[in-house]
């Protein structure tokens, strides 16, 4: 199969070296496309989850040399996030022909520009409140084993497949947004940035819209949604999603495109 050809990909939220990490879809996503500029968007490497003795799954270190190889022939640039932030101390530098920045601007092919950072800058709990940001995320953990067994019993009764940890994330995001002003913080760093919108993760919620005259792309995640954002040679921003299920081919869905967003709510 010949690889899908994009001008940019952005993937955030892998959690590389976690129980959860897709890896297996995250391989088959890399193997299947091409770009000219690749960036990580934070969370890459889950430095909050892995122990001393934290043994490194053979499929998450297929994932790393994918990405490594990717290097050698695509401008790749990592943006730490809060789970990754060990990496903070390489700003500025290049590893393995990787560009380590804390956040980027990224001109589109249509001349737009877009700041691109993590987006836990903008969390109010990350911001003030770590240690319960940290609660928070022993909680996902702890709701990500319950998948198994929430959707076991839906496979009995001939349900697809639901994202108990998603369902719960996206409500306490919601919440969080609402009393920290996420979306003020977020439009008021890209006005000073003079830039059109902002491409990021952290809430692990794919998204393309637009509010207060700001254009806002979220990646998703390789936990629940194996989702990732394209630019095509055009300049067109689009959510794409990797579906890889039992009796089925692998293959890369559209799920949102930016055509037709209103420049503000």
């Amino acid at each position: 199969m010949n690889p899908l050809k994009y001008r940019s990909i952005f993937l955030s939220d892998l959690h590389l070296g976690t129980r959860w990490c897709r890896a297996g879809n995250l391989s088959g996503f890399l193997s299947s496309v091409e770009c000219e500029n690749l960036y990580l968007v934070g969370d890459i490497i889950d430095g909050w989850n892995m122990g001393p003795r934290q043994n490194w799954p053979a499929s998450h270190a297929s994932v790393l040399r994918s990405i490594l190889s990717l290097a050698g022939r695509t401008a790749v640039t990592y943006i730490p996030g809060n789970h990754d932030e060990f990496m903070n101390r390489f700003d500025g530098q290049s590893l393995a022909g990787v560009r380590i920045r804390s956040s980027a601007v990224h001109t589109g092919a249509d001349g737009r520009r877009y700041l691109v950072v993590h987006g836990h800058q903008f969390d109010v709990v990350m911001l003030y409140s770590r240690w319960l940001a940290w609660a928070g995320d022993r909680a996902y953990g702890f709701a990500q084993q319950l998948n198994s067994g929430v959707n076991f019993i839906r496979s009995l009764a001939g349900r697809e497949y639901w994202s108990l940890s998603s369902f719960l994330k996206n409500r306490v995001k919601r919440a969080v947004k609402y009393f920290s002003r996420y979306e003020s913080r977020i439009a008021r760093s890209v006005r000073e940035m003079d830039a059109s919108g902002i491409i990021c993760g952290h809430i692990h919620n794919p998204a393309v819209r637009a509010f207060q005259g700001v254009k806002y792309f979220n990646c998703g995640d390789w936990v629940d949604n194996c989702s990732a954002l394209v630019e095509h040679l055009d300049g067109v921003m689009e959510i794409v999603r990797w579906f890889d299920r039992k009796g089925e081919s692998p293959s890369l869905r559209p799920a949102e495109r930016a055509l037709g967003v209103p420049a503000a709510d």
